[in-house]
């Protein structure tokens, strides 16, 4: 694990996935500060139709909010294609991005393009039935892994529907993002290959066993791996 002096200055930015919210980082933070890190959870949730360029904006104002010091960019699910829109629009503010469980590809990748036919048949049916055919309900815990009942209650009761725009709008990326250090942790069992979508970007993959919502149930283990992509990313750089 990296030393508390090595992440004296070190912000690790997480950005929540799909139908959740800074909430769900609340255990990992407790971990990371521990260390000695500072951390900042932007809120990607809002009423209305955003799409992924809105949550990219959100993202690049908060990377604008650090003065100083390494910055970790971590992307949970879909903040994977939020995460590096918003590294390639700030290249110089972010050391290191670490996908966990995260959607990504190159320019123009969008949910949709990346998902399997059936989710996305899924999810387009789920808009327009409970929706109104702009917003996606939150699908129960369970498709997240979250199968222990006081933290599939926490889910239900917080989850809040996704903008299908979010889904359906393509990155945008200059190819500035391609030059930053980059690890894709992957879960165990996966439900879709996330390890792939990072490989195939030239990132570092790391397994966690664990379900897709690891930061719920395994937050200290996650903590740990995210100091040590840290770390790791300190010591390419300085090669």
């Amino acid at each position: 694990m990296a030393k508390q002096g090595e992440i004296r200055m070190t912000t690790f930015v997480l950005v929540h996935g799909a139908w959740h919210g800074p909430w769900a980082w609340s255990h990992v933070e407790k971990v990371l500060q521990a260390a000695g890190a500072r951390t900042l959870t932007p809120d990607l949730r809002a009423a209305g139709d955003q799409g992924l360029h809105d949550h990219a904006r959100t993202v690049i104002a908060v990377l604008d909010s650090v003065a100083e010091g390494d910055v970790v960019l971590v992307g949970h699910s879909y903040a994977g294609l939020v995460v590096r829109e918003a590294a390639d629009a700030r290249p110089g503010a972010v050391g290191h991005i670490v996908l966990v469980d995260g959607w990504a590809g190159p320019d123009g990748s969008s949910m949709f393009s990346l998902a399997p036919e059936s989710f996305v048949d899924a999810v387009r049916t789920a808009a327009e039935t409970f929706g109104g055919g702009h917003r996606i309900p939150a699908p129960p815990p369970a498709a997240f892994g979250i199968h222990d009942p006081d933290t599939a209650a926490l889910l239900t009761e917080r989850m809040v529907s996704q903008p299908l725009r979010t889904f359906t709008e393509p990155t945008r990326l200059t190819g500035a993002v391609d030059r930053i250090t980059g690890t894709a942790i992957h879960c165990r069992p996966q439900s879709y290959p996330f390890d792939r979508f990072g490989a195939d970007l030239g990132y570092r993959t790391l397994a966690l066993d664990g379900p897709h919502d690891v930061m719920l149930t395994h937050p200290d283990h996650l903590a740990r791996m995210l100091l040590r992509a840290h770390r790791s990313g300190n010591e390419k750089r300085e090669v």
